[in-house]
Order: C-alpha cells, then structure tokens, then sequence
C-alpha cells in the first residue's frame, strides 16, 4: 500500500484484513460534516472490496446507542468520527464478545486501545489540524482497496460457504442508473479508493482544519492523491466563503472573517465598491458570482479590495487573511456548493443536525437530485437558524468568568448546532475572541449539550477544550471530549454552574 500517510499504514491494513473477513459490518459514524464524509467513504471503500454493511448514525456513543448496536447481530463494527473517546465502554462490549470493533476516528482516545484502532493521534499525528475523521476512513479505504485487490473476487463465493457478498444500501445510495457512485457522482469508480480524497478533504474543512488558510500535515498528503486523481483541484484565491453560489455583492458584503471598513456588513457600502471597478458585474439581469469571473476579472476585484484595506487602516496580517487555498472539487459543475470544499461542508452541517443524514450521506454518494435538493432546502434553514441564533446571542452577550465566557441558550438554539452559533459569535460586539467560549442547549428533559470553542491563537497558548470538557463534565455527572479548538460534553440539567467552576479553573491552569 502506497497510502497517504505512511505512518498509519500497518494499522491500516491490519483494520482492512479484519473487515475482509466480516460476513458483515455495521457501520457507525458521526453525524457532522467530518462523520457524514467519513461514512461515505467508509461505505464506498466496502461496498468496492465487497464486504456488507449497513450504516447508520449517531450524534453520540452514549450507554444507550452502544447498548443497542451490541443487541444487533453484527458481530463487525466499523465506529467512524467517532469511538475513540469512549474505547472504555466500547471495550467492555468487546470483553463481553458483543461485537469486534474498528474505529477509524481522530478524537482524544481514552485510557484504553482496542487491536483495530486507526488514529493519528495514536501516531503523534495531531487529530485536530492534520487529519480529520473522514481523513482516517480515507486512509482505511486505501488500505481496503489494497488488501481486497489480493484477496478473493468478492463475487466468488465466501470460505465460509456464504454467499457472495451484497451491501446493503439506502433508496438515497442508489445511482439513476443502479451503478456505484463516487463522490462527485461519476459512474466510475477508482480501483485504488484515490477518487474518494474529495471527501476526505471536505471533511478536513469541515472540521476546520484549514488553518491559517490551508490544510496541513497528513493532510497535504491526501490533497496530493486527491489532485493525482483529477477529482480536486487547488490554488491561491480570495479566502470569501461563497465563491461558487453567491452573488458578488453577498460575497463581500457578508466576508467578515477580515473586516474592510465601508464593505463588510455593509450591502450599500459592497454595492458602491463593486460600481467603481471597471467589470460586467451583470449578465442578463443578474448578478455575477466569483465562480464566473475571469482570472483578470479576479485580479482586478482583488487588488481594489487590498487597496481598500491598506487605506483603511486595516493590519498588515489581517490583510494577508484575504487569500487562502481553494480546495475544489473538480468534478462538479462550476457556480454550485458542492464545487467548493467549504460550501459542500456547510451544506452537509445543515443534513444531519436536523435529523437527516441520509440526506447528507446520498449526496456524499453522488444523488444530485432528490437528496440534492433536500440539502439545499434544510441549508436554507440552516442559514435562517444560525442567523437567529447569532444575534440572540450578540444580543444578549455572554457571562464573563475569569477564563472563559459562557451562555445558556436553553431551548431557543437547537442543541445540534449551538457550537457553530457560538464559534461564528466570537468576535461580536461583547463577544471576546480572546477567552473560549462556552454555550449550553437544552437536550432533553434531564440533559444540557455543552459546547465550546476557542481560538488556534489560545490553543498554541495552552488551551485544549477536550480535556476542559472531559473533565469538568465528568466532575458533575455527565461526558465529554473533542478537540483541543472545539469540543462539547453532555451534563444533567442543574449542574451547568459547577460545570463552568470546573471548566473555568482548567482553563486557567492551562492558560497560565
């Protein structure tokens, strides 16, 4: 195997040879951009060495959702974008010979390891910058294609007297014309899994990985074979989210991550700044979008905009935040989402954390009709809700501790998406980017969601949430874990006041 990420390789393949030899595999993954990647190409990868499987979801691998995977006749589970972090109770299911699992996630591990366990954290690979979950499925897919290339024809009957291998597949899975679909839904798929490094980059940006402007370490290696692979494409741009799908005004108006004075926040202040450039800024009565412009056309909108910057009194580093690495998918038609790994990411956000990852997950594998358009209409309403969300929090403002800043948000933010309203408050009004943030949600009756997040900036400082939301949940009866930039955690309903106590001293101690 000439994978991408040497290190994991042995490991890899090890996981590989165990699903070849499953009569059957229960799928399990996350329910974000990163799990719903991962999942898609996990489910690619068996369905082309031609293991069985069936998939399906979980916000969280709580005593519950274990419980009732180990009721099931699976006696093969693949855990992907998620396992890691509760390889204690995993474990005891694998003690009690309920279930072999494989877990190919990039999460904090806890004080335990299983045989089959893909992590780069395991490998002094940093799981929070430079590979995502839906990197490890990649790699276990390139070590898939590897270990089933030598083995058997999976048409030809099992050893065990079996029957030829038949995977398992949503209505949302199926291609118009019966065939496998790959991610950007051509009907050919690669023999060595390389055309499924699109996911895996989208998953990565999904994650926020692309720090800085670009993804790094392991990472770069899979853009690599994903650009080998004709299915992505990269290069420096304009460092604006909605460069394929929206109008050019939109595009600047809303491009806040560097905030041009007279242009950002500002629809009459875009509008004035695109009339004074020397473009067609209309064909046939609408609005260009970025997508559509000429590399000069490009050229000339970007250097007006440095050059307001630059008058503006906008910071030299700041300024060097406009450009970026674009990471294209190219495969799919110019001007839509899922052209551009950010907006494809965002469009996935909105499928599962209202409920319907199938949706997220057929499109993955290459429905660009019904799922399609599904997505785009919970985007829409993902859009709305993050707005809302947004400025209720802007609104309201935030408690301030010594280390941290916090809100509780109850049940007028949906608990699967107030991390993402957290994060894109920092920075508002009274909103400092200087502390990590911290919000609640209401669950359920009996639990409260904890979100947090932070900044790379604190991180390099000495933050890591993961261990701020594992052990301050833990200390008042709940769970918790992530990342060192964005983690969350799951406590009783009563407790949030000793949450943030504890929470506040860890970062304090970290941050000292």
């Amino acid at each position: 195997m000439a994978g991408p990420v040497p290190e994991l390789e042995d490991r890899a393949i090890a996981c590989a040879k165990r699903l070849c030899k499953a009569d059957g595999v229960l799928l399990a993954s996350h329910i974000d951009a990163d799990g719903l990647t991962s999942a898609a190409i996990a489910s690619q990868a068996l369905e082309r060495a031609g293991v069985p499987f069936e998939t399906v979801f979980e916000k969280q691998l709580d005593e519950d959702v274990l419980a009732a995977i180990a009721a099931t006749d699976y006696e093969t589970v693949l855990f992907t974008d998620f396992g890691s972090g509760q390889l204690d109770r995993i474990g005891d299911h694998e003690d009690a010979g309920d279930f072999t699992p494989i877990i190919a996630d990039h999460h904090q591990p806890a004080d335990r390891d299983t045989e089959y366990h893909l992590n780069p954290l395991l490998f002094g690979i940093n799981g929070a910058s430079e590979l995502s979950g839906a990197g490890a499925s990649y790699v276990l897919a390139r070590a898939l294609a590897d270990v089933s290339d030598s083995g058997p024809d999976p048409s030809e009957p099992r050893s065990d007297g079996g029957e030829p291998s038949q995977t398992r597949r949503t209505s949302s899975e199926q291609s118009s014309d019966g065939g496998t679909v790959t991610a950007s839904g051509a009907a050919n798929a690669r023999a060595d899994n390389c055309d499924l490094a699109a996911l895996a980059v989208v998953g990565a940006v999904g994650d926020m990985q692309a720090s800085g402007g670009e993804l790094h370490g392991a990472n770069e290696g899979i853009v690599e074979e994903g650009v080998s692979a004709g299915v992505l494409e990269t290069g420096k741009d304009l460092a604006l989210y909605g460069k394929q799908t929206r109008p050019l005004p939109k595009l600047l108006e809303y491009a806040t991550d560097v905030h041009i004075p007279g242009i950002s926040n500002d629809e009459n202040g875009a509008l004035r700044f695109l009339d004074g450039l020397d473009l067609e800024l209309k064909r046939d009565g609408e609005w260009r979008r970025w997508a559509g412009l000429t590399n000069e056309e490009k050229q000339t909108v970007a250097s007006a905009l440095v050059r307001r910057a630059v008058s503006s009194g906008v910071p030299a580093t700041k300024i060097d935040g406009l450009v970026s690495t674009a990471y294209v998918l190219s495969e799919e038609p110019v001007g839509t989402e899922l052209r551009d790994a950010s907006e494809f990411s965002t469009l996935l956000n909105a499928t599962a954390r209202y409920e319907r990852a199938d949706v997220g997950l057929g499109v993955c594998l290459g429905d660009r009709d019904s799922a399609l358009e599904r997505a785009r209409q919970l985007l829409r309403e993902h859009r709305r809700n993050l707005s809302e969300g947004i400025d209720l929090v802007t609104s309201e403002g935030t408690t301030q501790e010594e280390h941290i800043q916090w809100f509780h948000a109850s049940d007028e933010i949906r608990e699967t998406i107030v991390g993402i309203v957290a994060g894109m408050a920092m920075g508002n009004q009274g909103i400092s980017r200087s502390k990590p943030i911290i919000a609640f949600a209401d669950k359920n009756e009996d639990e409260v969601k904890v979100s947090s997040r932070g900044t790379h900036s604190l991180v390099r400082q000495g933050l890591d949430l993961s261990v701020v939301m594992g052990e301050a949940s833990r200390a008042v009866g709940g769970d918790g874990g992530g990342h060192d930039v964005a983690a969350g955690a799951t406590v009783p309903k009563g407790e949030e006041e000793s949450f943030i106590e504890r929470a506040d001293e860890i970062v304090g101690k970290q941050l000292s």
